[in-house]
């Protein structure tokens, strides 16, 4: 301690206090002010600065699996996912297996919406000569539910998990539309643990989701749309939204597939509530679902697959499907609204898609 007094001369160390000062106090007044007591997280969110901007031009929510989506100005993110994202699905009334655009394209044509006052989730179907609309709670009590479903096991791959299942008053209508018998399924209080991609092993944590087929999250990049739709184009083949590939979070991006690389992204408001992180897990391996037109439910034989199989086939874990998106994982939960700041903190070489669900 002598010989550090002796040969380091107060002015410097002075100089070196002063300069540090700032981001002390900084640092004291973000964990009090959000109650992040992780130092190293603290310090990682003021200080890290981000590879690339861009911004959040969408958002879409799918309430029901396969069917159509919903555009929305602001949401909330949760840790299974965009708030009302997937929460139901329809399953095959006998097997209990989870049913989607893959074998019923016409899937596509049943709406979804939220009620004026959102407090109901509202279904209609595109074309039906049944003009009726079904109005279920956009977020039922326990109560409710359990006077109005009954909780059984269901399929979703190969997993079971429970699901409040509905009765002949919902499920007839679409029964009929669908030429099949299925019924409606709101997910059941046992948590779906993510497995493969977001398996602890991967995100380091245990979290689970609803009904999506990987992940809680689908980024997609309007860059990445318009360098595919140049390519449709200069074939002959008219352009396409990117509702066609079921995104929840649309960015504008700042090249085209720059995504491929993203491991740690932030949304951030323009006021001081804590910023959104989520991890970028994997790419999204793709089946032919965005063949289907989501106006028609009409199936292109081979567009846009045959374009993406031709220059998309970029992940080493899944080597014969071609990538759009990306999924991912929150870290934590709040706000999220078109408009916001959209910024890579971390970037890898080393996404490997992990088969299995």
């Amino acid at each position: 301690m002598d010989h550090f007094i002796t040969t380091t001369s107060l002015p410097s160390v002075l100089a070196a206090a002063i300069l540090l000062l700032p981001t002390v106090i900084l640092l004291s007044y973000y964990i009090l002010r959000n109650g992040d007591h992780d130092i190293r997280s603290t310090l990682f969110q003021l200080l890290h600065k981000p590879l690339s901007t861009s911004e959040v031009v969408a958002l879409r929510i799918y309430p029901i699996k396969s069917c159509r989506g919903f555009e929305v100005s602001k949401t909330s993110v949760q840790m299974h996912g965009l708030d009302l994202d997937r929460q139901w699905m329809f399953v095959d009334a006998t097997t209990r297996e989870f049913l989607t655009i893959r074998q019923i394209p016409q899937m596509t044509l049943i709406n979804t919406g939220l009620s004026q006052d959102g407090d109901h989730l509202e279904l209609s179907i595109t074309g039906s000569d049944q003009l009726r609309t079904i109005r279920v709670p956009a977020r039922p009590s326990p109560d409710w539910l359990a006077a109005n479903t009954t909780l059984a096991q269901v399929k979703i791959w190969d997993i079971y998990t429970d699901g409040h299942l509905y009765g002949p008053d919902v499920n007839d209508f679409f029964s009929k539309f669908l030429d099949r018998t299925v019924c409606l399924v709101y997910k059941g209080p046992t948590p779906r643990v993510l497995r493969g991609n977001g398996s602890p092993q991967v995100i380091g944590r245990t979290q689970d989701t609803y009904f999506p087929d990987v992940l809680p999250l689908l980024i997609g990049s309007e860059a990445s749309l318009a360098e595919l739709n140049s390519r449709l184009t200069t074939k002959g083949v008219d352009p396409i939204t990117i509702e066609r590939f079921r995104p929840n979070i649309i960015v504008r991006g700042t090249a085209p597939w720059e995504e491929d690389s993203w491991k740690l992204v932030r949304f951030r408001g323009s006021d001081s509530t804590r910023p959104l992180d989520v991890d970028v897990v994997a790419r999204c391996a793709r089946c032919q679902v965005p063949n289907v037109n989501p106006d028609t439910a009409q199936k292109h034989k081979h567009e846009p697959w045959d374009t993406l199989m031709s220059y998309r086939r970029v992940d080493e874990g899944i080597k014969y499907k071609p990538c759009f998106g990306m999924l991912s994982v929150p870290r934590n939960e709040g706000d999220i609204h078109v408009g916001m700041k959209f910024e890579v903190l971390r970037e890898t070489k080393q996404h490997r898609y992990i088969t299995g669900f």
